[in-house]
């Protein structure tokens, strides 16, 4: 559990540290996100203070991930979470070894912020150092898609029952610029894009009830480009007011009978202010590691995770069987 918070804590802090303007070239999952599987990694290892900044030094050199995957509908974000876990760990595993890494990987003249973020905020690393950790401040996604299309999903879920399995008439999604700018996708034509429309998760949830890991592929995005096409995606003003710092959108829907529904979301499921309950934490790691296929004790593994508040070590913990998740 030390190692976890660790890690939060090294990632989120880096995260919040590196600006604005990193974000819209480089992916911060891949180039903070070694940090932290680096820093977690050191704690589990026992290593010292020394061992700790070589890692964090080769954990940093690590750093990288570019956006233009978007641009060409490129499948490189799951790269980018794969190799920033392999990366940190990588760089722990070395430094026990002796492998030296650079102690000013981030402030230096030719460290990370010099080369990858024109509005650094060094002192955001450091500062408020007694408030609560970042793991508590940390979001979760509940469904396996773009993160910008959250809060309109959660808002057509609610509608979902009134549409009745119907085709709406008209569907209006109103949310902040960013989300239009990376998920206003009316027409994808890939399992991956499908994951970065707006227009898409909200038909899927309006017309399903649900979002999956099946959602997004030929048949689903068949069956509703029709109604995806005709639906319209605007900036909201108070949306737009509030984010970064909260994460909403608002469905309208005319339904088939005529009558006009909507739904609000001011906060995105799945951050602080609305988290996810235990039980949907737990369903969601079942459906990610039965995705990722191989005889794996889902359950065991989930419950071993659950009692690590009162167990010593992770004992018997399968941990072959993770790596092929």
């Amino acid at each position: 559990l030390t190692a976890v918070l660790h890690g939060y804590e090294a990632m989120t802090r880096i995260g919040m540290a590196v600006g604005a303007q990193h974000y819209k070239v480089w992916h911060n999952t891949s180039t903070c996100g070694p940090f932290g599987s680096a820093m977690a990694a050191v704690t589990l290892l026992g290593l010292d203070r020394e061992q700790a900044i070589w890692a964090l030094g080769n954990a940093g050199t690590q750093a990288c991930g570019l956006w233009q995957f978007l641009a060409d509908d490129a499948m490189s974000k799951f790269l980018h979470t794969a190799r920033a876990a392999e990366a940190g760990w990588a760089a722990a595993t070395l430094s026990k070894r002796g492998f030296t890494g650079a102690a000013r990987i981030l402030e230096g003249e030719q460290g990370l912020f010099r080369a990858m973020c024109p509005d650094a905020d060094p002192g955001a690393i450091l500062g408020n150092a007694g408030g609560p950790w970042q793991l508590r401040r940390t979001s979760m996604k509940p469904w396996p898609c773009c993160r910008h299309t959250h809060p309109a999903i959660d808002a057509a879920l609610e509608l979902h029952s009134a549409a009745d399995g119907a085709a709406p008439t008209s569907i209006v999604i109103r949310t902040y610029q960013a989300a239009l700018d990376v998920c206003d996708r009316p027409t994808p034509d890939t399992d991956y894009t499908a994951k970065f429309s707006l227009q898409h998760c909200v038909a899927a949830a309006l017309m399903d009830g649900e979002i999956g890991f099946d959602s997004f592929g030929d048949a689903p995005r068949a069956r509703l480009k029709e109604l995806a096409h005709r639906a319209k995606v605007e900036v909201a003003p108070d949306c737009n007011a509030r984010y970064p710092g909260r994460w909403g959108a608002v469905v309208e829907v005319t339904l088939s009978n005529g009558a006009a529904v909507s739904a609000v979301r001011e906060d995105c499921k799945g951050d602080p202010e609305l988290p996810l309950s235990a039980e949907e934490i737990a369903a969601k790691a079942e459906r990610v590691m039965a995705e990722g296929g191989g005889a794996v004790d889902v359950a065991g593994i989930i419950g071993q995770i659950l009692r690590l508040p009162t167990a010593p070590s992770l004992g018997a913990l399968p941990l072959a069987a993770l790596g092929r998740v």
